[in-house]
């Protein structure tokens, strides 16, 4: 009985116990202060709209422009006869380099040769009357009317030899210059008459190049001056100098035609082929540069946008030659100048801007 009396004592203060210690546990659990979590600073808004500006350098720039030319052989001939005549020889060689004076194609000239022997022994005869009565008229024993017809018949032979000779010559055909022999159209036994096309000789050492230039510039390229070109073929840069002009301009056009000459040595330049040539106009030491996005068009000509103590200046500019991505500025504009680069669509002039980068 005591026993189980002692047993109800340790459990009633073990209950007692528990108690006093979560009345303790909650106490001090309620007793925190919970404070709430502080609430972010509010940022700063941007005041105006966000824009990338560029500072204006004076620079040094080459105007240059680009027009399109027509290569050509410096020299070029369509060989033909001149005369009504069988082809008894071809001497070309096609496809070939040939000299000046090289013989092409020999003509049937057998009639012209004894044509020529003929004249020469009546030539003979004629001469030696014209001595005799030379002799006459020395001694006072012929009167001078009968050795001047002697002596005019001798010319008038003379000239039929040389005429005859100039005919004879002409069917050996020759080259008249050095160059490069094409196709040839005839061959042996053919009957060929005057302008009859045989072969074309063309000298392809240099090349002449034909371009036209706008009226704007017609006085600024001068004879001398270097040109640089490419063609299509090859990725080659190529160079030539002016030689000559038109004394005038094409009326339907307005422009001046022009020519240079270029070496082609190697023979990799073809006539015909067409050429993007290069032209210096002038060198500006002071010129001011403007990305083209940044330009606004408009009817009057173009306009920019400037940044300026935190707004956005509107500038009418004049503008000069222009590359791939920039314009030259000519008016308008001045060194030191902020240009606005983007975000032009929601600027008005006077807008409030905040440069986001400058270059």
């Amino acid at each position: 009985m005591e026993k189980t009396i002692q047993s109800a004592k340790i459990i009633s203060g073990l209950i007692i116990t528990g108690v006093i210690l979560l009345s303790v546990f909650f106490k001090g659990y309620t007793s925190e202060k919970v404070t709430p979590a502080e609430k972010p600073a509010a940022t700063a808004q941007p005041t105006g709209v966000p824009v990338d500006g560029q500072v204006l350098h004076a620079e040094s720039l080459d105007e240059a422009m680009t027009v399109s030319g027509t290569l050509m052989a410096y020299q070029e001939v369509s060989i033909s006869s001149e005369l009504n005549r069988k082809v008894v020889a071809v001497h070309a060689r096609e496809g070939k380099f040939i000299h000046a004076g090289t013989l092409l194609f020999k003509l049937d000239d057998a009639d012209l040769l004894a044509e020529l022997e003929q004249l020469k022994q009546q030539e003979k005869l004629v001469l030696l009357n014209e001595r005799r009565l030379k002799d006459l008229i020395d001694r006072e024993a012929a009167i001078q009317q009968d050795y001047d017809q002697a002596f005019t018949n001798l010319k008038v032979l003379q000239a039929k030899i040389d005429q005859l000779k100039v005919m004879i010559a002409k069917t050996s055909i020759r080259a008249p210059f050095s160059g490069y022999l094409g196709i040839v159209n005839v061959y042996t036994g053919a009957f060929v008459t005057p302008g009859s096309p045989l072969a074309l000789l063309t000298d392809n050492s240099r090349l002449k190049i034909d371009f036209a230039v706008p009226e704007k510039h017609a006085n600024t390229l001068k004879t001398g001056d270097e040109v640089q070109y490419n063609v299509e073929s090859n990725d080659k840069n190529y160079k030539g100098r002016i030689v000559a002009h038109e004394a005038g301009l094409d009326q339907k056009t307005k422009t001046l035609l022009m020519r240079a000459v270029t070496d082609n040595k190697g023979g990799q330049l073809l006539p015909g082929q067409s050429a993007r040539l290069t032209l210096r106009l002038a060198n500006t030491g002071n010129a001011l540069m403007v990305p083209n996005q940044a330009l606004i068009p408009s009817s009057k000509g173009y306009s920019v946008y400037v940044a300026n103590a935190g707004k956005a200046g509107f500038k009418s500019i004049e503008v000069g030659e222009r590359s791939a991505y920039s314009v030259h500025v000519t008016k308008g504009l001045s060194p030191g100048d902020t240009i606005i680069t983007s975000n032009m669509l929601r600027l008005t002039p006077g807008s409030a801007i905040q440069l986001v980068s400058v270059k």
